[in-house]
């Protein structure tokens, strides 16, 4: 079981630029020189991205008072608030209704709050409200704070998309100065991002009451696509939406709501959904689809989580023993599983077999727990409950993201990379850590992501987010 006692000291000096001979270097030597990443590095200033401010429902307050007639405002309550809404009102218009119908709607109604409070005792993030339940299911370290809402790498060429604090969307490719810029009416609370494998055009945008697919022309030269190149898929009760994900072919896609015990199964093209439900669990907050697409990964918000099969859709549950499923990544070739888990400070493994069926129990394979380093400005610890895992497709490399302290100077969130190996054992050895620019506050690193020819780090605070891209070397020998 690899540990981080076993990793080189963290260089606190300096921004971590590259990887050589496996070894992660924050400084050249003289005369040494690396190949430009002709990425982008866009900055935010979180002044500049102002978020919205009340709910689209609050704007009715601008306008006059006008009484409306008990129909057509139980219709809105209806519409706005479901059936709470409309027994609601109808309870507050005992003077309209005969008294049978209002009393009758006020027992209704507390009967229906008191299932609602003791089922909220069972499952306490429903008592949340919706951004609050973003913020506490998403992969980033500080979603409510934090300048960048999400991050999402091309599986297929070098682009990007970051989801923003005021619910746009912007696209990055190298060598190309259009950045489009994707803003829609129901684009609210951006939890996740992710493309269409095989596909250059299509994004995929989980929302907080619907789920947006933006068709972007890579060809185009147009810096603001119309709302126009956004289909809206929504399902009664399936929101907000916390987490997606695509099938390796592209044909199908999954999202995943708290709030709903269903996960839903779009086909896109024909704008249909089919919602895969099980009894437990309370909700299901986070999707990863196996690289082979034979398994489907959907954690819940308690100390469960099912791996789905996609021939037969069937599942298997995996209870766990202290909190839920935090984040989870996937071998290249779909057979082995790495999780973290809420409040723990290790890395587990399940691995799957056609013949055997897979592993009986999760493994330990890696503990995080704090671990401190001497420096020259004093001890730095590092080390913490796990935010995001990611692994390289080549499967050479896994960044995990490591929550620190941030009432301690000495504990910032780092990214520890290991070298990985799958076959013909599964192994784990460290490489080093990712620290962010100086002067800047290292607990502010919030998402990581790996594509076929890059690392990426966000960092974000709160005045300013950076995105810094940089190329491991050619050779990655392990």
């Amino acid at each position: 079981m690899c540990s981080l006692g076993v990793f080189p000291a963290p260089v606190t000096a300096a921004q971590t630029l590259f990887e050589r001979n496996n070894e992660l270097l924050s400084a050249l030597r003289p005369g040494e020189h690396v190949q430009p990443c002709d990425l982008p590095s866009p900055q935010f200033t979180r002044d500049t991205l102002k978020g919205h401010s009340r709910p689209e429902s609050s704007s009715k307050s601008v306008f006059l008072d006008q009484r409306d007639t008990l129909w057509m405002r139980s219709a809105g309550a209806w519409r706005d608030a479901g059936l709470y809404g409309l027994l609601d009102e109808i309870t507050n218009s005992a003077e309209e209704v005969p008294r049978f119908l209002a009393v009758g709607s006020a027992c209704v109604l507390a009967l229906l709050r008191w299932a609602s409070s003791f089922h909220g005792s069972l499952f306490p993030h429903l008592t949340l409200s919706r951004d609050e339940m973003v913020a506490e299911f998403s992969q980033m370290l500080d979603w409510s704070d934090s300048a960048l809402r999400s991050f999402a790498w091309h599986p297929h060429t070098d682009k990007f998309a970051v989801a923003l604090l005021d619910d746009s969307i912007k696209i990055y490719k190298s060598n190309s100065s259009p950045t489009p810029t994707l803003k829609h009416r129901w684009q609210r609370s951006v939890c996740a991002l992710q493309w269409k494998p095989l596909c250059g055009s299509a994004l995929a945008v989980a929302c907080q009451s619907c789920l947006l697919i933006w068709h972007v022309d890579p060809a185009s030269l147009s810096t603001r696509p119309s709302s126009g190149c956004a289909q809206v898929l929504s399902h009664p009760g399936h929101s907000p939406i916390t987490s997606i994900a695509w099938s390796p072919t592209g044909s199908l896609l999954v999202s995943a709501s708290p709030v709903d015990t269903s996960m839903m199964v779009w086909d896109v093209a024909a704008e249909s959904g089919v919602p895969l439900q099980r009894v437990g669990g309370g909700g299901v907050t986070y999707l990863s689809w196996s690289p082979d697409g034979s398994r489907l990964l959907a954690a819940t918000p308690a100390a469960l989580f099912r791996v789905w099969e996609t021939r037969m859709w069937t599942c298997e549950r995996w209870p766990c023993l202290k909190g839920s499923c935090q984040s989870a990544c996937w071998s290249p070739d779909g057979g082995c599983l790495l999780l973290s888990m809420q409040g723990e400070k290790v890395i587990y493994a399940l691995t799957f077999s056609d013949l055997t069926g897979g592993s009986k129990a999760a493994s330990v394979v890696a503990d995080l727990s704090e671990t401190t380093f001497p420096g020259p400005d004093g001890d730095l610890t590092v080390g913490g409950e796990v935010c995001s895992l990611s692994w390289d497709p080549r499967g050479e490399r896994l960044a995990v993201l490591l929550r620190g302290d941030s009432q301690a100077v000495n504990h910032p969130s780092v990214i520890a990379v290991f070298k990985t190996r799958s076959s013909p054992v599964f192994e784990l050895l460290p490489c080093g850590f990712v620290m962010g620019e100086l002067e800047q506050s290292l607990d502010s690193c919030s998402s990581i992501r790996t594509s076929s020819t890059a690392l990426c780090l966000l960092c974000a605070g709160l005045t300013v987010a950076s995105l810094t891209c940089r190329f491991t070397s050619a050779a990655l020998g392990f």
